[in-house]
């Protein structure tokens, strides 16, 4: 049974300044967790690479906070040339904060994020055996189809008004929270 998310947690856009915050996250993943998100065993250095290039151009990376600290991550990837218009989505969430709704909530953020920039198919990186995301997937108003040997796509609407006012308002609100956060912990004694 999937709780609510905890009340000191924070769903908002991960900015680039905080590249080392989505790096220290990836590193904190149990080995379970992070085959699920890499699709197989990485070493740490494939981490660090990898967080080095999450914030580059056509990137999206939305966080689930708590105190702070990034505990969950979604990270939007668009394709371009011929493949413009679809773009892929990953999900990592360290164990402590499995199955307390995490997962809807950044994949809700992620579909509008997909939507809004004009996204026809989102691409997931899902092992075949992570029946926990292909449940959360079907929770909502998208088609999903699996690939052979894993992974799968979701068939996107495409962006409405409302969903575009809707992100910058929550892109507007996520960034107002990142600042106030850099400002307490430059306050805090150390």
């Amino acid at each position: 049974m999937q709780e609510t998310i905890p009340q000191s947690g924070l769903i908002r856009k991960v900015w680039i300044a905080e590249a080392e915050r989505y790096r220290d996250h990836l590193l904190r993943l149990d080995e379970s967790s992070r085959r699920g998100r890499f699709g197989g065993a990485v070493s740490d250095e494939t981490v660090h690479r990898h967080a080095d290039l999450a914030f580059r151009m056509g990137h999206v990376v939305h966080g689930f906070f708590v105190d702070g600290i990034l505990r969950g991550a979604a990270e939007l990837r668009m394709f371009a040339g011929p493949r413009a218009g679809e773009a892929e989505a990953t999900f990592s969430i360290e164990q402590r904060w499995q199955c307390h709704g995490i997962g809807s909530a950044l994949l809700e953020r992620t579909l509008l994020a997909a939507r809004e920039r004009g996204i026809r198919f989102l691409h997931l990186q899902c092992l075949a055996d992570n029946a926990r995301m292909q449940q959360l997937v079907r929770k909502f108003d998208a088609e999903l189809s699996f690939h052979l040997g894993g992974g799968g796509e979701i068939t996107t609407l495409g962006p409405t008004p409302l969903a575009l006012m809707r992100d910058v308002l929550v892109d507007g609100h996520g960034f107002a929270i990142a600042v106030l956060d850099v400002q307490l912990r430059r306050m805090k004694p150390i």
